[in-house]
């Protein structure tokens, strides 16, 4: 855990729970010491998030309440930019502008990535930005590139986010769930290894088949010559 994420996350309060609990030393211990600095997202990061078809943004209304969306599109859709950004159009959605909103007066963000099948998690910090399309049409266009051209017209602003930390969380209590083409691409690979096994299988007996051939045929010249 970096240091940035704990000085982020964990409140006095926190860390005084983490002390009666006796788990400080794994935790709150951190701001103790290194360096307060925003902390990159390295190639595991970056990788994760390509790959994710959905996520949770959340925000805080200027009365300090929290605010989840979930989000959610076509694999690449939440690009990386490079290692410290990272972008995702914000598409025309019921009109209530909730979260644009909570941006306008708060750019603080938290982003809560989950894989299902492969029980993981990445909470991410950040900054963000909002370039509407009037101001930067190419440039919302490029961070809608994910999406088919009919979706690309309803985008209606790029959100940008500055990383200012991650953390990875314990795959304890997430219960694996599959898309249809989670599945579909397990069943893809079962299939395939199953072909490939047996074709392993045929190749062997097929070899069984000559050695066997092979002991008859000496067995019958030895016994023309005993005879």
């Amino acid at each position: 855990m970096s240091n940035r994420y704990a000085r982020i996350a964990f409140s006095a309060a926190a860390r005084e729970r983490q002390r009666l609990a006796g788990s400080y030393r794994d935790y709150g211990a951190q701001l103790e010491h290194g360096r307060d600095e925003p902390q990159p997202l390295e190639l595991r990061e970056q990788g994760f998030i390509r790959g994710a078809d959905s996520f949770f943004l959340g925000t805080a209304t200027p009365d300090g309440w929290p605010y989840i969306q979930h989000r959610g599109g076509p694999k690449g859709f939440v690009q990386v930019l490079d290692e410290s950004t990272v972008a995702f159009a914000d598409l025309s959605g019921n009109g209530q502008y909730v979260t644009v909103g909570n941006l306008t007066e708060n750019d603080r963000v938290a982003l809560f990535f989950i894989d299902y099948p492969l029980r993981e998690r990445l909470k991410v910090y950040g900054r963000a930005r909002m370039v509407e399309r009037a101001d930067d049409p190419d440039l919302v266009d490029r961070v809608a590139a994910a999406y088919s051209g009919a979706i690309q017209k309803i985008t209606e602003r790029a959100i940008i986010i500055t990383v200012e930390a991650h953390n990875w969380n314990c795959v304890k209590y997430i219960r694996p769930r599959f898309t249809k083409d989670r599945l579909d691409e397990a069943i893809a690979l079962e299939r395939r290894d199953a072909a490939r096994e047996l074709q392993r299988l045929t190749a062997e007996l097929e070899e069984l088949r000559r050695e066997n051939d092979t002991l008859r045929a000496q067995l019958d010249a030895a016994r023309t010559v005993a005879g």
